[in-house]
């Protein structure tokens, strides 16, 4: 049986990121710091054999899977099946400003409720079936290749646990960092997971001033 290979990238940071303030479908973009994830991260890939580069259709991932693409001589192709969790009435806010106004849905949120949804909002059960059919349908394109695949958190969690066998509500105990690397095996029958949170590419200069010039 042949395999699709995947690399399966969180977005560069953004700045709501940093203020950790709930995106889900809002289009916020790359911050510098971001942007200077994605480069590095296209160099990391630069030299693998790569035969797509698909995208959520949000810009802080496009941002991301375009730099990696053109490092790659291939384009971006999205889709919005690798969207970010859909939050309701949760975009926009703060963690400590959700808690403070929605404490019982707070509670909902962190205890990862399967059913519960923000108003407007996706549930855990409605996003982990969106984020299986979605990659089911881009790996199965390529069997015996590889493909990249950007796209967010919510996203990475649910591919994480899918190839771990992971429950929907166990404690997340694995890194979702920006920009890291994490492999994947796809076949008919599911996900193995390979290697999680590369993030050494990262870590070359990461102390030092930001420049946009730095590839």
């Amino acid at each position: 049986m042949q395999l699709t290979r995947i690399l399966a990238l969180r977005h560069g940071e953004t700045a709501w990121n940093r203020d950790t303030r709930i995106q889900g479908h809002i289009d916020v973009p790359l911050n510098e710091r971001g942007r200077w994830q994605a480069r590095r991260a296209a160099e990391a890939l630069r030299d693998e054999p790569i035969a797509a580069v698909y995208s959520s259709d949000l810009s802080r991932a496009h941002q991301t899977a375009q730099a990696i693409a053109e490092a790659l001589g291939h384009t971006v192709s999205t889709h919005a099946g690798l969207r970010e969790r859909h939050f309701g009435d949760f975009e926009g806010k703060t963690w400590a400003e959700i808690e403070t106004g929605w404490p019982e849905q707070a509670l909902a949120w962190r205890k990862r409720v399967p059913e519960f949804a923000p108003t407007g909002g996706e549930n855990l059960l409605t996003l982990r079936e969106r984020i299986a059919r979605t990659v089911n349908e881009l790996a199965a394109r390529h069997p015996g290749e590889q493909v990249v695949m950007v796209a967010h958190g919510g996203v990475l969690d649910v591919l994480y646990r899918l190839a771990t066998g992971q429950d929907i509500q166990a404690p997340r105990t694995w890194a979702l960092d920006n920009a890291a690397i994490n492999r994947l095996l796809w076949t008919p029958e599911g996900l193995t997971l390979v290697g999680w949170a590369d993030s050494g590419h990262l870590l070359t200069d990461a102390n030092a001033p930001l420049d946009e010039s730095t590839t």
